[in-house]
């Protein structure tokens, strides 16, 4: 019989919404309770059941944990050993693995593991747990652990759901019971992540357990030629990093001669450079080009009871500290009553005993004429027992044996009693203050264990490092004027006819052509330009064009001066209109240029040359129109001090920029050379 489609449907959607479920809460996402996902929690627990204080096998720690997780042994066994070098709660013996290099760790029967007595301390109380059936119904498991500490900051987590993922960034153990004291107190905290592997970390951006923060290597520079790796960023390994070190001096983004990887207990990785290639400019280049700087964008989901949600560092701490709180005066008042019940059953036998009160049933026939006379006998005691005689405590009383009450010792069973009302009244004492008490808890466990955790990571502010600034020039881009090609596949044919400029995949290039068109490009390998390309060099803010141009509808020639103009990539802008006779008659650069200028002769005239001082002019807008040169005609250009001192980077000369000769133009006006006069822009 075939299937309704919309029955089909259904079926789809509430199988796959269970699976999505089942996904989300059983396996990829850490509750907020205890962090623990539900494999860890099992590990644990069964690492607790089998706890004797000796060291376990992991192949039976595994086994054993198969019976309340119903997934593979290998999925087990990976999750111990995470759960294992994270340094917390599972204490290791053999080779689990190495955290800097990314080595794996030995086969689950070489290794062997048991619980650290921070986790015996502050993860398991059965009073305190709920326990469910396991997934056969032969064994129980906890639903969480009652952790005292907040283990879901502490030891981060990383998991991908169905529609969501988790990426919690691990925090600094003294850093988090100092802000659960000041979530007590009232007063306002911070924490920030702390990794294991050390590192330098820019939390600038770092929203409270989202947001995103970088992470650097911590790099020393041993000498000049030779740098030295001390600590990598979180997520890398020192296999990554080298090899992204190597991938980027393939890429000739950095010159280096060798990398030798010496980690052992501590990160040593050493880099010897190239020739002409110093530590200063290289450490830059290692931060741009590779993973010596990672951005990591953590994301904090979590269970919250049955429901996935996002959260922040500080929702999550301070439901922690009020769960901690709350626990802890739960065991205050189960141990209160376990010491009262166990004062009571020492006030009972001191006075059953002491008064000789075992002496009224000697002549009894009959067990309910023994307990009646018991009874009977107490009331007289009554005001100094803990609460009134039960059935329960006449038969206790009757099971004591006579070799018992015969070595009763009269005085130890006063100091016993003396100790548990003493017991008894700092526990109503802590019951009347618990903040108090929680701040006091929580600074034993700092003075005990706060020493085994310091803070690895290095707070820090990182500089912006662009890959532009820090690349090598390693690219020779060549227009060859004869064809009109650009790039640097092109060959220089003509030495000194042909434009040459170093630069770097990372540059863009500005293209300059004689009739006042521009236009900035990327680096190219082969671009047609045409023939009339006047200059091309690398986009630098700080570079200020001089320039004298023809405005082909006046006939009149302009000075102008701008900075490198803003652009979009690979649009077309103009210095001036477009005219069939408009044409760039002279470019040079910066402050310090000096020109002479041959007019057009006129009889009335006094002079028929002139000189120009770039520095003279303001800088304007690229788009500006200038001030007129003169009213007449210009037949030569000559550079009086010649051009600027660039980089070699920035620029290279234009042809024929000493000394250009100018087709003669008309006479014009025969009046003065105007220098002064300015157009508008």
């Amino acid at each position: 019989m075939e299937a309704h489609p919309g029955k089909l449907h259904r079926l789809f959607d509430k199988n796959f919404l269970e699976y999505t479920s089942y996904v989300i809460r059983e396996r990829a996402i850490p509750a907020v309770e205890d962090g623990l996902k539900p494999v860890q929690r099992r590990i644990l627990q069964t690492l607790f059941n089998m706890d004797d204080g000796r060291f376990h096998k992991v192949a039976n720690v595994v086994g054993e944990t198969m019976k309340l997780h119903p997934h593979g042994d290998q999925s087990i066994f990976a999750a111990l050993v995470n759960l294992a070098n994270k340094g917390y709660l599972i204490e290791q013996q053999g080779n689990f693995g190495n955290i800097y290099t990314g080595d794996r760790a030995s086969a689950a029967r070489y290794i062997e593991c048991r619980l650290t007595p921070l986790a015996r301390e502050i993860l398991f109380n059965k009073d305190l747990t709920t326990f469910v059936d396991s997934y056969d119904g032969r064994m129980k498991e906890p639903v969480t652990l009652p952790a005292k500490i907040p283990l879901l900051l502490m030891m981060g987590a990383e998991g991908i759901a169905v529609g969501m993922a988790t990426k919690i960034l691990p925090h600094n153990f003294c850093e988090l019971l100092e802000a659960q004291k000041n979530i007590l107190r009232g007063e306002p905290f911070t924490v920030y992540p702390d990794f294991p592997q050390g590192g330098l970390v820019d939390v600038g951006s770092y929203e409270d357990g989202n947001g995103k923060i970088r992470c650097r290597a911590k790099i020393e520079e041993q000498n000049e030629k030779t740098i030295v790796i001390k600590e990598i960023p979180y997520t890398t390994t020192t296999q990554s990093l080298t090899d992204s070190i190597e991938k980027a001096a393939k890429a000739g983004k950095i010159k280096i001669v060798s990398i030798n990887d010496y980690t052992a207990e501590n990160v040593e990785i050493e880099i010897k450079l190239a020739r002409g290639i110093y530590a200063r400019d290289t450490i830059e280049a290692l931060y741009a080009f590779t993973d010596c700087e990672v951005s990591i964008v953590p994301n904090l989901t979590l269970i919250n009871g049955a429901t996935p949600e996002t959260s922040t560092v500080s929702e999550v701490l301070r439901l922690n500290t009020a769960r901690l709180k709350d626990d802890l005066e739960k065991e205050l008042h189960i141990e209160q009553a376990r010491l009262e019940e166990k004062l009571h059953g020492k006030i009972l036998e001191q006075i059953f005993i002491e008064e000789r009160l075992y002496k009224n049933i000697e002549e009894q026939t009959s067990y309910a004429a023994v307990v009646a006379t018991v009874e009977k006998s107490f009331v007289p005691y009554a005001e100094r027992l803990m609460r009134p005689l039960s059935k329960e405590d006449i038969e206790h009383l009757l099971e004591i044996r006579i070799k018992r009450i015969s070595r009763y010792d009269i005085n130890r069973q006063e100091r016993e009693i003396k100790e548990i009302r003493k017991r008894i009244k700092e526990i109503v004492k802590s019951l009347k203050d618990m903040t108090g008490f929680t701040i006091s808890f929580l600074d034993d466990l700092l003075r005990r264990y706060g020493h085994f955790y310091p803070r690895r990571s290095e707070l820090t502010t990182f500089s912006e490092v662009t890959a532009r600034s820090v690349a090598i020039s390693n690219l020779l881009t060549v227009y060859n004027r004869e064809s009109g090609f650009l790039g640097h596949q092109i060959k220089e044919e003509h030495p000194g006819e042909d434009l040459v400029v170093p630069c770097s995949e990372y540059d863009k290039l500005f293209l300059l052509f004689s009739d006042g068109l521009y236009k900035v490009i990327s680096v190219t390998e082969k671009l047609y330009v045409g023939n009339e390309l006047l200059w091309f060099g690398v986009v630098q803010k700080d570079l200020v064009f001089n320039i004298i141009y023809r405005d082909g509808a006046e006939n009149l020639a302009y000075v102008k001066r701008f900075a490198m103009p803003s652009f979009i990539l690979e649009k077309e802008y103009r210095l001036f209109p477009e005219h069939k006779r408009s044409k760039i008659l002279y470019l040079d650069f910066g402050d310090n240029s000096f020109v002479k200028i041959s007019l057009v002769p006129s009889l009335r005239a006094k002079t028929n040359s002139m000189e120009i001082a770039f520095s003279e002019y303001l800088i304007k807008n690229a788009a500006a129109k200038g001030r007129r040169v003169a009213n007449r005609g210009i037949r030569r250009i000559v550079a009086v001090t010649g051009k600027v001192d660039l980089t070699e980077k920035q620029l290279l000369p234009l042809p024929g920029m000493e000394s250009t000769a100018l087709p003669e133009e008309g006479a014009g006006d025969t009046a003065k050379t105007e220098r002064g006069e300015e157009e508008n822009s």
